[in-house]
């Protein structure tokens, strides 16, 4: 196996800055049979993220030492496959996300976009995978409407989505006396689809929606966001957003006394590196909805292990662990198929093949795009119940495959056959 690599530094948000936003470019794999079938001979990954702004702590850079180390690992049972890794910062601009896509895609000989981190960019490279019948993998990014009434023959939603994250947290607290909410949504794709899929599974398990207030993405004063929030007098104040908007949020919500007030906090969609951001004893007690977790078996904990040595000593998020999982899939995809230049059918051979790997083990692809595994409701420790660093994380449950994701029956995908 060989390693070379090539880095250049991004040079602003423009589009003819594009081609320098590429931080990286990785190859790995000996040159043969295989890989001679492929197109160019390389199998060409994109990781496509936020490398700078709210997310890059939870996918960012993570997300190519992900992809990487797919490859490594696919590469050492499948020696003639070559594959190359770039990336580059979308900034959580769709616009950006779409133009580099583009230069990908009809430039640059990229086969496949993965990680796309925000609903907004993901949604905008869906359509241009399909445009240009190529690859897009999503790890990072939540709109259930990838699977619904955006879904295309080119794109699997890997990771989680609104619907499961609603359907594991909402359910979950609506069930045990929260039951009525107010919402604090991020004012993009993303925030409106986990408003939405968490309103509905609150009604539909017998609670009320007292209403919701509309924040910027990103944001740093929450205040009077908070205020309207404590106003309505909801048990529970839903947060729907992510990252930094989710860590300040609830930084703020604490100076505010609001759950000492009687109110409780949800968080929408939490990652370990939020829960490291706030610490234990801001964070503890929080109820949320994950698709993976470092400490749950052997093979995570070898993953995060590695994954930190190599990170600064930060720990893998359920972003890095789907993209982990999709390239690996990807790549087994593309070794059946002995060629990489068809995108509508590599993503067919992936939902015709079951999904294998260390870190979600086995599972599938439905029709309608979505991947389809186990899904945990996690509540976050006591200080003096944590033992060991980035220890942050008991199970309160496992949501089961065939329910957690929205039933292939509701799904609005014109892929899905009525």
């Amino acid at each position: 196996m060989t390693l070379n690599s090539q880095t250049s530094r991004p040079s602003g948000r423009t589009t003819s800055a594009l081609a320098a936003a590429m931080l990286a470019a990785t190859t790995l794999g000996a040159t043969g049979p295989a890989a001679a079938q492929m197109t160019d001979g390389t199998i060409k990954i994109g990781v496509l993220s936020d490398m700078s702004g709210t997310y890059s702590d939870l996918a960012g850079a993570g997300s190519v030492w992900a992809a990487k180390k797919a490859i490594e690992d696919f590469s050492k049972s499948n020696p003639g496959i070559k594959a190359e890794v770039v990336s580059a910062d979308h900034q959580n601009k769709a616009d950006i996300a779409a133009n580099a896509a583009r230069q990908w895609y009809d430039v640059d000989k990229v086969d496949v976009i993965v990680d796309l981190v925000t609903s907004s960019t993901a949604l905008a490279v869906n359509q241009i995978a399909r445009e240009k019948n190529k690859v897009a993998l999503v790890s990072g990014a939540a709109s259930s409407a990838l699977t619904g009434k955006e879904c295309t023959a080119n794109t699997i939603h890997w990771t989680y989505d609104t619907y499961a994250l609603a359907n594991g947290t909402g359910n979950a607290i609506t069930k045990t006396g929260g039951d009525s909410w107010y919402f604090l949504t991020a004012d993009y794709a993303f925030g409106h689809a986990l408003e939405k899929d968490t309103s509905a599974v609150v009604l539909k398990s017998g609670g009320k929606v007292l209403g919701s207030v509309r924040h910027p993405f990103p944001a740093q004063d929450f205040s009077s966001f908070l205020l309207q929030a404590q106003g309505s007098k909801a048990k529970i104040i839903g947060l729907a957003n992510a990252g930094a908007d989710t860590t300040n949020a609830i930084k703020q919500a604490s100076e505010f006394g609001i759950v000492q007030g009687g109110q409780n906090l949800a968080g929408l969609l939490v990652f370990i590196t939020d829960v490291h951001a706030l610490g234990l004893k801001i964070a503890q007690g929080l109820i949320f909805t994950e698709a993976w977790y470092w400490d749950a078996n052997d093979a995570n904990r070898a993953f995060a292990k590695e994954y930190a040595a190599a990170n600064g000593g930060k720990y893998p998020t359920m972003v890095h662990a789907g993209v982990y999982s999709s390239v690996i899939h990807y790549l087994k995809a593309a070794t059946a198929l002995k060629s990489d230049a068809d995108g509508a059918a590599l993503v067919a051979k992936m939902k015709e093949l079951p999904t294998e790997d260390a870190m979600f083990g086995k599972g599938t692809v439905r029709a309608d795009g979505r991947k389809i595994h186990d899904m945990y409701l996690f509540e976050v420790k006591k200080p003096d119940e944590s033992k060991a660093a980035w220890d942050y994380y008991k199970l309160r449950a496992t949501i089961p495959a065939a329910e957690a994701f929205r039933p292939i029956a509701e799904s609005e995908c014109p892929l899905v056959k009525k």
